[in-house]
């Protein structure tokens, strides 16, 4: 590094102290001033608990498929999500996305990470769900991507951002139906190379609704980049 991009750092870093000063973080929970999400909230956001369906992971009344995975399997091996989308999590997961309070991705990923450690979902390697070019370049960064990699760096496996590709630029998902989603994302995916030929993949995405959006990536995995199986992890899901 040149001493000019030395003094350059320096004052980046002089400056967001002194913004940090004048308008301190407060955790999007409580309002205690420091952090973006303190560990007494990170503690009360509510995990998903069984019984759920084990493809889809919808709430179910005993454990096995639900009425949905019996008649139309997915091609997605399974769908795992954390924690429920609501209160503390909801608003943490709109100051990420919205906000640009993209820090949070730190302690967000952190309880991904934990997850996937303490539960069986075999994977080489892990692949955020892509934007499209045009939603990056207005958002200027993809929420699931940076969950995506602050998991990826507390486990031990590396991130693919190449191959997946978002190639049709999609309606937003919130105000659709099941069956409008699932047409909104059909054939909306495509992968580029072989970068993932014979890997285990992991999808990593920050809500999952309905799992249309996950399922069309699988399709696209699976039938273009001759992966070996593909299993999603999200950080949350409304609860049902």
């Amino acid at each position: 590094m040149s001493v000019i991009e030395t003094i350059g750092s320096h004052c980046c870093h002089l400056r967001s102290r002194f913004l940090d000063l004048l308008f301190p973080p407060r955790c999007v929970g409580c309002g205690r001033v420091g952090t973006w999400l303190c560990a007494g909230c990170l503690e009360q956001i509510q995990r998903v608990e069984p019984p759920i369906c084990t493809r889809c992971g919808d709430a179910v009344a005993t454990a096995g498929l639900c009425m949905r995975c019996r008649t139309s399997p997915l091609q997605i091996e399974c769908i795992r999500s954390v924690v429920c989308f609501e209160t503390v999590l909801r608003e943490a997961v709109h100051a990420l996305k919205y906000n640009g309070r993209t820090v949070l991705a730190g302690p967000l990923g952190g309880l991904m990470a934990s997850y996937w450690m303490e539960n069986s979902l075999p994977a080489d390697v892990i692949v955020p769900v892509p934007f499209h070019v045009d939603r990056l370049h207005e958002r200027g960064y993809n929420q699931s991507a940076l969950l995506a990699h602050e998991m990826a760096r507390r486990v031990g496996l590396t991130v693919d951002e190449r191959t997946l590709i978002r190639q049709r630029a999609t309606s937003p998902q919130v105000e659709l139906s099941a069956v409008q989603r699932k047409e909104n994302v059909r054939d909306a995916f495509h992968c580029s190379g072989n970068g993932l030929v014979g890997r285990q993949v992991l999808l990593v995405d920050d809500v999952c609704t309905t799992g249309a959006t996950l399922e069309a990536c699988a399709v696209a995995l699976h039938n273009e980049g001759g992966v070996r199986g593909v299993r999603a992890l999200t950080l949350a899901r409304p609860r049902h």
